[in-house]
């Protein structure tokens, strides 16, 4: 055996390189075939098109095919049909004539298009190539086959850049020669643009094609989702998911509902208004198919259709428990998802660009929480793709609040009832206690090594001067009785003016069951913590762009159940209701948000329609 060197590898002998597999992670592990699209068919069906990644591949055969390959098939497709219509001179290649119209069309678009609208026309063509009908739209969740309903209008590519030119151009008081229908689930389905001109000289706009739509759901996306700079606070969750809508029907259908009629609301037109309140019952009926769905319950699209009717739902308050109904919903389903589902993609910024709602409405509910776990405070941040900041190291505080709330609450019905023993009576109140203080001493240390030691530096203040027409605070001096205008609080950024709300806000609730005998929080600070909360909203109201006020609903609800009826406080905050609905557009704050309240009788809490 000697000469047997079967066993011995030789170091001479290069081993094959290692080479990716050509199917992207998702499909890998689900052992299913790819299309090496990114994202490819199997994700966007199966709900996560954000979760569709391929590993570095050096072998250019093994990349999968990006937009700007489609773009270079297009070229040469274009290059192709010129040829062959050069080779027929008789004008037999009339079919091959429309195509290159269309085609050529259809690049100079490409070329003079705002990044998004190339997305949506790349989708068109990878549409055309995997030979979907032309002028079909898919309607309802993927399931390994298409659903598709026909709409009335043209699907030639050239007219598209015109008809968005035309309406990002058009000014809003012309959408009201919008016409509408009664006899379909959405107005703006059966719309066409008609080029021609009335007698006055204006656009008659007759009708309105879906690029219509995406100029709605743009501006729905600046209102929900502005771009800001890290030191205001993330806030491009929705704007990511509307980026991956055309990958889901469900999305495409939620978006559309809620943009055409937040637009329809910000320029007081009840006819686009309307429009998306057709809609919304059929997605309503495509969420509900979802989420009894075992597996499309856990997909992207869900929770992102989730989202968004919550956005819808804050700014059209269908039922005086729309919001919490639908805030109830997305914190079950996220619960349900696990905290490995929110580590990537749409789904991880959701989750924690969202977390001081679905903390808010724990406090709400007065129950404990699964957000107080410690999976949840760490798995959805393990992969790196953000990095917690002073406002989640605030909220994995606020996180524990639910559980003293609702040790607090079987206490009080127990001395109610008297169903415990003195006893044990006596240790659940010295539990009760305990947690207090000792949350307490924690919120005071956090404030201590985030706040005075913020690296762009503290809260400063300043004189009210009404800036912008802005209601001026008054607050009384709890000793004498006295009225008086304090400063207002200003910020370095957003997010620390968005921090300390939800702080004042955290420590008011957690004040409201403090009865300790010794080292409670005392009501003249319970006072100054609501004070706090009004003596911020200018600065911040002021300040953020869009929407994203809505981050300070429930601190706002909070410090309004602070201060007595009648007071010059709830007055300020009556006036501060009223001039965010009028510039915004958002009848939850207009309606006082009663469903956000954090007493025992709130509508989260007691369930109550």
């Amino acid at each position: 055996m000697l000469g047997d060197t079967r066993f011995v590898p030789d170091s001479r002998v290069r081993k094959p390189p290692n080479r990716q597999s050509r199917s992207c992670k998702v499909c890998r592990l689900r052992k299913v075939k790819c299309d090496r699209v990114k994202p490819c068919h199997a994700c966007c069906a199966h709900g996560y098109p954000s979760k569709c990644v391929y590993e570095h591949v050096p072998d250019e055969e093994a990349r999968p095919i990006s937009q700007a390959e489609e773009i270079r098939n297009l070229r040469a497709e274009i290059r192709d049909l010129r040829r062959r219509i050069d080779d027929k001179p008789d004008g037999s290649g009339a079919q091959d004539l429309q195509r290159l119209d269309q085609l050529e069309s259809l690049f100079e678009s490409i070329r003079s298009a705002p990044t998004p609208l190339v997305d949506d026309l790349v989708r068109d063509i990878r549409t055309s190539h995997v030979g979907l009908k032309n002028g079909l739209v898919p309607v309802g969740p993927w399931e390994g086959r298409e659903a598709y309903e026909s709409y009335d209008y043209p699907a030639t590519p050239s007219s598209i850049l015109p008809v968005r030119t035309r309406l990002l151009l058009t000014p809003d008081e012309d959408f009201n020669n919008l016409q509408a229908e009664d006899d379909d689930d959405s107005d703006l389905e059966r719309m066409s643009l008609s080029s021609g001109s009335d007698s006055s000289g204006t656009i008659s706009i007759m009708s309105m094609q879906r690029p219509a739509v995406d100029v709605f759901v743009e501006r729905f996306v600046d209102a929900f989702s502005p771009e800001v700079d890290m030191k205001s606070g993330r806030a491009g969750a929705l704007r990511a998911a509307a980026g991956i809508r055309m990958f889901s029907p469900l999305i495409t259908d939620a978006f559309e509902a809620v943009s055409v009629a937040f637009f329809g609301r910000s320029v007081q037109n009840k006819q686009i208004e309307a429009s998306g309140f057709r809609l919304y019952p059929r997605v309503l009926r495509s969420l509900q198919d979802a989420l009894v769905d075992p597996e499309k319950c856990k997909a992207e699209s869900t929770l992102v259709t989730v989202i968004l009717l919550l956005a819808f739902e804050s700014v059209e308050r269908t039922t005086q428990s729309g919001v919490s109904a639908h805030v109830r919903g997305a914190v079950r389903l996220i619960e349900h998802r696990g905290p490995e589902n929110h580590m990537y993609g749409v789904e991880h910024l959701l989750f924690t660009e969202l977390r001081p709602y679905w903390i808010g409405a724990a406090l709400a509910a007065r129950q404990p929480s699964f957000l107080a776990r410690e999976e949840w405070k760490t798995i959805p941040w393990s992969a790196g793709t953000t990095q917690k900041d002073i406002l989640h190291s605030l909220l994995d505080l606020a996180t524990e609040i639910p559980g003293l709330l609702a040790i607090s609450d079987a206490f009080k019905e127990a001395q109610i009832t008297s169903l415990m023993g003195t006893q044990e009576m006596a240790v659940k109140q010295s539990t009760l206690w305990n947690g207090i203080r000792d949350l307490t001493t924690r919120f005071y240390q956090w404030y201590d090594d985030h706040v005075v030691a913020y690296p762009d530096g503290p809260p400063q203040e300043a004189e009210q001067i009404g800036d912008q027409g802005f209601p001026i605070f008054q607050r009384r001096d709890l000793r004498t009785g006295a009225t008086f205008t304090p400063t207002r609080f200003t910020y370095p950024n957003l997010l620390l003016a968005q921090t300390m709300c939800v702080y004042y806000a955290a420590r008011l609730v957690l004040s409201s069951i403090d009865k300790r005998p010794q080292d409670r929080v005392s009501p003249l600070e319970q006072y100054d913590l609501g004070c706090g909360i009004c003596r911020s909203l200018e600065f911040y109201i002021l300040t953020a762009p869009g929407n994203m006020i809505n981050r300070l609903a429930f601190p706002t609800r909070v410090a309004w159940e602070a201060f007595p009826d009648g007071g010059p406080e709830r007055r300020f905050m009556v006036e501060v209701l009223q001039l965010v609905e009028k510039r915004h557009a958002l009848g939850l704050w207009g309606s006082a948000m009663p469903e956000l309240s954090t007493k025992e009788s709130s509508p989260l809490n007691t369930g109550s329609p």
